[in-house]
This record gives C-alpha cells, sequence and structure tokens, in this order.
C-alpha cells in the first residue's frame, strides 16, 4: 500500500514538472508592437483652453521576464506642430516631439496590463523628462500574435500632461 501510494505520488508530481516544462518552453519573452494612437494635449489660446488632437505612431519593444512581469522600451512620435503654454503667457512651439519611455509591466489580471515608467520627450525647442502610466487590454487571437487597446498618461516636466489613446497589433517571439 505504501510503495503504491509512493509511487502515484511521484506520478502526479513528474506530470506536473513535464507539464511547467512544456510550459515554459511555449511562453515568448519579446513582445514587439507597432501602435497608431492620438495623444489629447492641453493647449492655451488667446481664445481660451482647448485641448489639441495629435495622431501618433509608436512602438512598443518589451522582455517579459515571467508570464506577470516584464519591462520595454516604448517609442510614440507626434505627427503634428503645435503651441503649449508655459509661464503664462510664453507659448513654445513643438515640433514632431519623439518620446521614449522605460517601463515596468504587471499583467495584474487576465490581459490587464499596468504599465509604469519614466523618460523624455525630444524635440527642437525643448526636451522635456515624462513620467508615464498606463492600461494596456491584451487579447491574444492565435500564433502569440496579440491586438491591444491602451490609455497613457504622461505628465511632463513642465506642468502639462497628455493623454494618448491607441491600439496595438503585437507579435511574441
Amino acid at each position: 500500500m505504501k510503495k503504491s501510494i509512493l509511487l502515484i505520488a511521484f506520478l502526479l508530481i513528474s506530470i506536473i514538472a513535464t507539464s511547467q516544462e512544456k510550459e515554459q518552453e511555449h511562453f515568448k519573452h519579446f513582445r514587439i508592437s507597432p501602435i497608431l494612437s492620438h495623444t489629447y494635449i492641453p493647449t492655451a489660446t488667446n481664445d481660451g483652453d482647448k485641448t489639441v488632437i495629435i495622431p501618433s505612431f509608436g512602438l512598443d519593444l518589451e522582455y517579459w521576464i515571467h508570464e506577470k512581469f516584464g519591462f520595454g522600451l516604448h517609442n510614440d512620435l507626434e505627427l503634428q506642430t503645435f503651441e503649449i503654454e508655459k509661464e503664462h503667457e510664453l507659448f513654445i512651439e513643438k515640433e514632431f516631439p519623439v518620446v521614449l519611455t522605460f517601463d515596468a509591466l504587471w499583467k495584474f489580471h487576465k490581459e490587464w496590463i499596468l504599465v509604469f515608467g519614466s523618460g523624455v520627450e525630444f524635440e527642437k525647442n525643448e526636451n522635456l523628462f515624462i513620467i508615464r502610466t498606463g492600461l494596456e487590454y491584451e487579447v491574444e487571437f492565435g500564433n502569440h500574435w496579440d491586438v491591444a487597446p491602451t490609455v497613457f498618461y504622461d505628465y511632463r516636466s513642465n506642468n502639462f500632461g497628455t493623454w494618448s489613446v491607441g491600439i496595438g497589433i503585437g507579435k511574441r517571439f
């Protein structure tokens, strides 16, 4: 009887270990995703405050350490020239800024991913430090491809924040 119980326990442990190894073999650590989004930027004009909506292209490069934790380099190019107010009267023109952030990624519930990081907005007239937070909903649709709607909030160092809403198509490898 004891030998039978030990044999069953040994077989169960072997099956569990083998299934975990197979699961690890299929887990893809790298993910790349082009993103099409719109960035909502508050501006001040002579007519009052308004929000300018700028189309943006992005490219996310991610490395997942574990199925729940990763980090990524998220890059965006805002495709328009616009003005922002600085110090109540001075207007700065922004020409096609490029945003680069290094973010921590946490898949906290099924397909939901929390993003938090910092980076820089590179622009001809002024470079700005950025703190980013965001949320993604990654849905796999086959052979390690996914679609991911995203929402990001970027706080930029000259006291204004922007919202970005977009969608990306990702591939894990």
